[in-house]
């Protein structure tokens, strides 16, 4: 596991990135696929490694995985507006970290050598990379991500908002608030860009018995949210692979393994 800190205009702070290289990378000479893991809200670029065993889960596996910081409540957005300084993590992710990964690691620089997954926050992220740059990840995953900002009458966006003048932008928000800069959310909606997901490895995971408070309102939405979008995918016949499984707002470790695996079959081999 390597360790780094960009200095970025992208955000008013330095933030963090991990970058887990397989076990021969340094002896091998061999080019590797790459695995962009991203963290749900409240969290950082470590907890896939504190919190859910991902050394454990890649060991022997001939795949890089980069855990980059999100923001505790970034979205993986360029926000609206922001009283603490620039928050650009969609920009710092794939305009800035990407290309410096492609160019300081020995992975495939091309579309059938990417992925990106995430959980919750981290999961929404992913679904919109892979729509809004179509020709950069062949694999797309959302362990418990919400598939729509506009559904749930629109809960997954003033959530967004909430969270993020809260915890993120000093009052600030992502996409505007009383009103939303509903350009942005169109731009952003996985759910209004599905042809973006034709040829691609969908993998998709939610909830279906929340048994706290928190698991409730969050894993409902994912729910629901994730079911109005595989029904679009299956409308115009975009292949996917789902769970629903018992529990609430959670990572699932069994399902994460599947899902590395799944990258890792999908992607060109190392």
């Amino acid at each position: 596991m390597w360790y780094y800190r960009f200095q970025t205009d992208a955000i008013g702070w330095n933030p963090a990135v991990n970058v887990l290289l397989p076990d021969d990378y340094h002896w091998s000479g061999r080019t590797y696929p790459v695995l962009y893991l991203l963290h749900g809200g409240l969290e950082d670029f470590i907890t896939f490694d504190a919190h859910h065993n991902i050394r454990g889960l890649t060991a022997g596996k001939g795949l890089i995985v980069v855990m980059p910081d999100g923001g505790r409540a970034g979205w993986y957005s360029n926000p609206v507006s922001s009283a603490v300084g620039s928050r650009n993590w969609e920009h710092f992710h794939m305009s800035q970290l990407l290309p410096w990964v492609e160019a300081n690691f020995r992975t495939y620089a091309e579309y059938d050598g990417r992925a990106v997954s995430g959980f919750s926050m981290g999961g929404f992220g992913a679904l919109k990379y892979t729509a809004k740059y179509y020709g950069h990840f062949a694999s797309v995953s959302a362990h418990s991500g919400p598939a729509s900002l506009r559904g749930f009458n629109g809960a997954v966006t003033h959530w967004a908002n909430l969270s993020s003048a809260a915890v993120e932008l000093g009052g600030g928000s992502v996409y505007g608030m009383p009103f939303w800069d509903e350009a942005r959310v169109s731009a952003d909606n996985p759910i209004q860009r599905i042809e973006s997901y034709r040829n691609k490895r969908v993998f998709l995971v939610a909830g279906t018995s929340p048994e706290d408070i928190q698991g409730y309102a969050n894993e409902t939405v994912v729910l629901d949210t994730q079911r109005e979008f595989k029904a679009n995918l299956d409308r115009v016949g975009i292949r996917h692979e789902s769970y629903e499984v018992p529990g609430g707002h959670f990572v699932r470790g069994d399902l994460l393994e599947r899902d590395i695996n799944g990258v890792i079959d999908r992607l060109r081999k190392a």
